[in-house]
């Protein structure tokens, strides 16, 4: 099988610098499932993250940090890749009907790191496959009350990993169920954690997003996924306590990130605002300026080629999608991070709605490449009681009607700075057509540089 590549904004140098002789770079990233920009370092003044919001004061916090599909196994894909999933084959779900599958050819983060010497460790949601593409030394998830929802478990049984594993760097990947829906309908919140200490919301101070209605059922459904979001932060809180009791603290580089947007509609599974901009928080021990926020626009793609260079690792034989976004930790606008790409396919294999999308500050033109067919829902999001609530109106959804929600046209473009809420679709307007061209032709480009199998909509369609 012939794979060529070509990298979309840096090539990522195969091989990167080592660290100085006798230094210790180990790894920690978190992820959470299904968690927006909701947090107190993000501006959310009522959800409680003291342990996030303690991360972002003593690193980065990035205001533009956004996956580039915006559902689990899609998402896990490019964020263990370092490619659009389009280029990975991680197009949906893996789990269940849909067993989507990332090419054999793959060789994602672990393993790169393995060869560098790393002993690696996953804990809690995999959501992957085929395992040997993404295999981890560890699966350190034995004792979970709870499951992946079990965050100071899981934190607990990263430190015990840490005390076995004292000769060799590590990398460890800790992933959340939380705040994703269960199947209870409550977030899981009605189960016992060992170690947590629930937090309870009233729905009457839940601020309501703009996406959103605000209907007495929406504050409920809110409120229980705040809870589920302070139950991870706990556990964020044991892992940065485990990392100073092994005396790591100070030689690990640590990433938070959600994988998508949060599970409402008009979020996850988007590419709206929600669906793809998210919470971003690194620290790392290197870095010159403690509570940074930087403007600087990265995506998940980035992840790969960030921790290869501090880890000192090599690359693998293809060049990446992304680029190691080290050098910007300590600058609040740095020049050459304007401008983002997503690709999403959607779910599983029963949908189909690829869409593509370029981003820069002020713009935001969508590809709908699926337009002529009704928008799809992930079954926990048309089964939530946020949808069916607003399905007995039938009228509105947040600022959208639910029309333009479900039929969406094949161009869609907003002018961010004007319209954040992205509502006035300005595709026809011929003030825009210069900047629609431009847009549309640099999206195309970066489809055909990334092999995108879709780009035969433009010869077909």
């Amino acid at each position: 099988m012939t794979r060529l590549f070509i990298p979309l904004v840096v090539a990522f140098l195969i091989a990167s610098p080592a660290p100085a002789a006798g230094a210790v770079r180990n790894v920690v990233m978190m992820v959470t499932d299904d968690q927006g920009l909701d947090a107190g370092c993000y501006g959310n003044p009522v959800i409680q993250t003291p342990n996030l919001d303690k991360l972002a004061s003593e690193g980065t916090r990035f205001n533009y940090g956004f996956c580039t599909t915006s559902s689990c196994s899609a998402s896990r894909s490019v964020i263990l890749s370092g490619l659009y999933n389009h280029a990975n084959g991680q197009y949906g779900h893996m789990h269940s009907i849909h067993n989507f599958h990332s090419f054999t050819w793959v060789r994602a983060l672990p393993l790169l790191l393995a060869d560098a010497g790393y002993c690696t460790c996953s804990i809690g949601k995999f959501h992957v496959q085929p395992e040997a593409m993404y295999h981890f030394e560890r699966y350190a998830n034995k004792g979970l009350k709870g499951g992946a929802r079990s965050a100071v478990q899981m934190a607990e049984n990263a430190e015990k990993f840490i005390r076995e594993n004292e000769d060799r760097p590590f990398f460890i990947y800790l992933c959340t169920t939380d705040p994703h829906r269960s199947g209870d309908g409550r977030f899981a919140n009605t189960r016992d954690y060992p170690g947590v200490t629930e937090v309870i919301y009233d729905p009457k101070d839940i601020p309501i997003p703009s996406f959103l209605p605000d209907l007495p059922v929406v504050r409920k459904e809110l409120a229980q996924y705040y809870q589920s979001i302070s139950r991870a932060d706990q556990g964020l809180g044991r892992l940065m306590q485990a990392l100073k009791n092994t005396g790591h603290w100070d030689d690990t580089l640590i990433i938070y990130c959600s994988d998508n947007g949060s599970p409402f509609p008009g979020a996850k599974t988007n590419l709206y605002e929600p669906g793809m901009r998210l919470p971003v928080v690194v620290r790392s021990p290197e870095q010159k300026t403690r509570g940074q926020a930087t403007n600087a626009m990265i995506t998940y793609a980035d992840f790969v080629p960030t921790i290869l260079e501090y880890a000192g690792a090599k690359g693998p034989e293809y060049p990446l999608h992304g680029r190691s976004f080290l050098s910007v930790l300590d600058e609040t606008d740095p020049p050459g991070w304007d401008e983002i790409y997503a690709s999403h396919t959607f779910h599983g294999i029963l949908n189909y709605y690829p869409m593509r999308v370029i981003r820069t500050r002020k713009y935001k033109y969508i590809l709908n490449l699926a337009y002529q067919l009704p928008y799809p829902f992930a079954s926990d999001l048309y089964a939530s009681p946020t949808w069916q609530a607003v399905m007995k109106t039938k009228e509105k959804y947040g600022g959208r009607t639910v029309e333009a929600y479900i039929h969406r046209p094949r161009h869609e473009l907003y002018d961010l700075e004007a319209d954040p809420e992205e509502l006035v679709n300005l595709a026809e307007s011929p003030a825009h057509a210069k900047i629609l061209s431009e847009l549309k032709a640099k999206l195309r480009a970066w489809q055909e540089k990334t092999k995108d199998p879709w780009i035969v909509k433009y010869e077909y369609d």
